[in-house]
């Protein structure tokens, strides 16, 4: 498979070969399954405070004898609170059990629970192999709803780790034709619901991924157009499949195609 390779002035210099890892073949299924297993590793554990519920002083005894006894009164056999007295009658409110008003759950979220799933290496490793497939296949990257150039995939070349400035990443993509994304991911709105006060108050879409072969400043210029970028070594299948749909418009710098063609990276 072969691809153009384009400088920051939206000019053609020729053409690359793509290493052997993007002739993986499909595998939305393997995709899925590794993503999955991504996201319930870097999942937060959340719980109940394990007292929650449980701080009234509902105990009631049964028996015929003891003082404020509920025998013979009765009454349902659910722990009770007294709220008021008369001598030996007693105002109970039903407390502590799961049916009862500020009573407990009967089976809360647990903060002990494991999330955490596991997946074979080399079924990981194909599965990112399948994805760089995809994402080099443009009628699976169109299929995303992507706005991209008729020539595609194509490849940066060196100059391009060399911008330092967001202005001049964001006029050298606007002239490759990538300026539609650039305006989608620029768009920015209100999250709903408690989202808001967790840090987490902005949603954006996902917009384009830029593979380069090592830490460049590139990664911070592009960054604050609000795409991502990640080192070849770091790649993993979220990366290219976010929500486990394959098919993000990924762009790769030649070092980034040499790097992974050299030290054999997913093989």
């Amino acid at each position: 498979m072969k691809a153009i390779v384009v400088n920051t002035e939206g000019n053609d210099v020729g053409n690359v070969n793509l290493p052997d890892q993007f002739d993986e073949e499909y595998r939305p299924d393997i995709i899925s399954r590794a993503v999955l297993t991504i996201e319930s590793n870097n999942r937060q554990p959340f719980g109940a405070d394990p007292m929650a519920g449980k701080r009234a002083a509902a105990k009631l005894s049964r028996r015929r004898r003891d003082y404020k006894s509920g025998y013979g009164k009765g009454i349902s056999r659910v722990p009770r609170k007294t709220l008021s007295k008369r001598g030996a009658q007693m105002n109970w409110a039903g407390a502590f059990a799961p049916g009862t008003v500020k009573g407990r759950k009967a089976h809360p979220p647990k903060a002990e629970k494991d999330w955490k799933k596991k997946i074979n290496k080399k079924e990981n490793r194909k599965a990112i192999r399948s994805a760089l497939h995809a994402v080099a296949n443009k009628m699976i990257v169109a299929a995303r709803g992507y706005d991209m150039p008729k020539t595609y995939p194509v490849v940066l070349d060196g100059s391009f780790e060399k911008l330092a400035k967001t202005k001049e990443v964001k006029a050298s993509f606007e002239k490759l034709g990538f300026a539609g994304e650039l305006l989608k991911v620029a768009e920015h709105h209100v999250r709903a619901g408690r989202g808001k006060m967790r840090g987490r108050r902005y949603k954006r879409k996902t917009g384009p991924l830029i593979v380069i072969g090592d830490v460049c400043p590139l990664r911070n210029a592009a960054k604050n157009l609000g795409m991502d970028v990640v080192v070849v070594k770091n790649l993993n299948a979220k990366d290219l499949a976010p929500g486990a749909l394959p098919g993000r418009l990924t762009l790769f710098t030649q070092s980034a195609l040499e790097r992974m063609q050299k030290e054999r990276l997913f093989v």
